[in-house]
């Protein structure tokens, strides 16, 4: 190994950060994250009681087990887009449905809090598309090398020889025959 290798002396941390940034470059992480902080209030305040000095506010409503059943749905979805990404578009529209659901159901959709969170997770799982996929280097070439197997082409002397195996167009042949009507179909 050179010393310029990072294989071996990587710290774990790098390593795990790395890691992660590729799997959350795979799948619509912020959809995801932002659709299971909507489910958590949602589900929450139904059940929650606030303290305010010596009162005691209690928001359970009669349409809690909804809210949760909400809140728990959106949560569900949250790591449904995350860890299959192929539903997308069916996870990000339930979790619009949800949300407006939510509203008349949860408390104003946890007091506004859950109902924009999922709202716009949900959008956002809508709107994600995959990346493009980047060309694989060849053995021997590094990004933002000029190399042969990057560029496609190798020097030899002073010429260039494409190694490239892109098929080359052939030019369409024209018939250049005239036809005796000057080129119009018989009904014209």
């Amino acid at each position: 190994m050179s010393p310029e290798s990072t294989g071996q002396n990587e710290h774990y941390l790098r390593v795990f950060w790395r890691r992660f940034r590729t799997w959350r470059g795979n799948r619509p992480f912020w959809a995801g994250l932002f659709t299971m902080v909507g489910g958590l209030p949602i589900a929450y305040f139904p059940y929650a009681n606030m303290h305010l000095g010596n009162v005691t506010l209690a928001m359970s409503t009669t349409a809690g087990a909804g809210s949760l059943i909400i809140g728990i749905l959106l949560v569900t979805l949250g790591l449904t887009m995350w860890f299959h990404h192929i539903v997308r578009v069916f996870a990000g529209v339930a979790a619009i449905l949800l949300a407006l659901i939510s509203i008349p159901v949860a408390n104003i959709g946890g007091f506004l809090v859950g109902f924009l969170f999922a709202l716009l997770g949900g959008a956002l799982s809508v709107s994600w598309a995959p990346g493009e996929p980047k060309p694989d280097l060849a053995p021997g070439g590094a990004a933002g090398e000029k190399s042969g197997a990057v560029l496609g082409t190798q020097e030899s002397g002073s010429e260039f020889h494409s190694t490239a195996a892109v098929p080359q167009q052939q030019p369409e042949q024209y018939d250049t025959t005239v036809e005796v009507d000057g080129g119009r179909h018989r009904a014209g």
